[in-house]
């Protein structure tokens, strides 16, 4: 499955046009006025690793296959949206499933482009989204509680305990609280994962530049202007360069990028961004019919990696052949790396490693 992340944010901070570039499509309407996306554009984006063409090009592979992000563009949200303004927050169930928020704020001025609040301030963007955002959990726990309250009578202890946390939660919703601030143990998390809230997924905050600014990023400074304290969860982007890179060919793409003092996409570091959000990483299988690259929670067990290709491959774990991908590529391969005793051989306690070329032995 793909790594999906919905986008949302105000009308006209450029989220359609975002969406299109990044998608390398024109299924999303971008125009100068509120609400020109109306359905939700779906599009999914190969997830480019320069480790998974240098490890098909050293096997000989007949087909390369990268992992993917699902993004999922919705109407932009106004204040008041959980009280049916604008289009309201009907559309913020398309994004229920996703596995994390990209929130898209405008940073740039530009008097042709009408903001929906008039002036350009970033915070305040940040505030009404988010506020909307608990808002629309808060209905979603508050329908649930008087559910929960009603099981607890039954004197069920498990039951009783769920209902104490969602009361918890909706307390906290009405304090103006995301679900991510409030603390909430691993266990409470899982408890209540049937809620599908909305703010108690990771955030990243894709502030959208002029072209002359991209070149020079200072997430601190765009952490501050937001009222962010984790800089890291800043994603500097500009939606017109990547729009124009849409169109480059590679090499006019690196040189584009090179004039604007850029060392990668928008795409690669929002793309980057997320693995880390997320804690991510990517193991690669790799031989003469494919290299592929699949994704794993950082931490996971080779049994986890291997339930990632196959569900048989987990429950029948023996052990998995492990060579870094790049000293199996020094190697000239997989027999190369056996060759030299670079692969080694690990069990189910093993922790996969970013960029481990992984082949697995289990039992039918």
């Amino acid at each position: 499955m793909a790594l999906k992340i919905g986008i949302v944010g105000l009308p006209n901070v450029g989220k359609s046009t975002l969406f299109n570039a990044l998608t390398r499509t024109k299924s999303a309407e971008a125009q100068n006025y509120p609400f020109c996306t109306i359905d939700p554009n779906i599009g999914v984006v190969e997830v480019p690793d320069h480790r998974m063409d240098k490890l098909s090009e050293t096997s000989g592979s007949e087909k390369t296959i990268p992992t993917a992000i699902e993004f999922v563009d919705i109407a932009g949200l106004v204040k008041g949206a959980s009280a049916g303004e604008g289009l309201g927050n009907k559309f913020l169930a398309n994004i229920r499933e996703c596995d994390a928020i990209g929130h898209v704020i405008r940073l740039f001025n530009d008097p042709n482009i009408t903001h929906v609040h008039g002036d350009v301030d970033p915070r305040v963007d940040r505030e009404v989204i988010e506020s909307e955002l608990i808002l629309a959990d808060l209905q979603t726990a508050e329908k649930r509680l008087d559910k929960a309250l009603s099981e607890a009578k039954s004197g069920n202890k498990d039951k009783k305990l769920y209902a104490e946390l969602v009361q918890r939660i909706v307390g906290e919703f009405n304090s103006g609280t995301l679900a991510s601030d409030m603390g909430l143990e691993l266990e409470e998390k899982e408890l209540i994962k049937d809620l599908h809230l909305l703010t108690i997924k990771p955030h990243l905050y894709i502030i959208n530049l002029h072209e002359d600014e991209v070149g020079n990023i200072d997430k601190s400074k765009y952490a501050a202007a937001l009222g962010v304290e984790n800089h890291d969860k800043i994603v500097p982007i500009c939606a017109k360069v990547e729009e124009d890179l849409a169109d480059f060919e590679e090499a006019e793409a690196e040189e584009y990028l090179k004039e604007l003092g850029l060392k990668q996409t928008g795409l690669n570091n929002l793309i980057r961004s997320a693995y880390n959000t997320l804690g991510l990483i990517t193991f690669f299988t790799s031989g003469p019919m494919e290299t592929r690259a699949w994704t794993v929670n950082e931490g996971h067990f080779a049994p986890q990696a291997a339930g990632r290709i196959h569900t048989d491959f987990e429950k029948g774990f023996i052990k998995a052949e492990v060579t870094p991908w790049d000293i199996f590529a020094e190697a000239g391969g997989e027999h190369g790396a056996k060759e030299k005793g670079k692969t080694r051989l690990e069990g189910k306690e093993y922790e996969v490693k970013d960029g481990d070329v992984m082949h697995f032995k289990f039992s039918n």
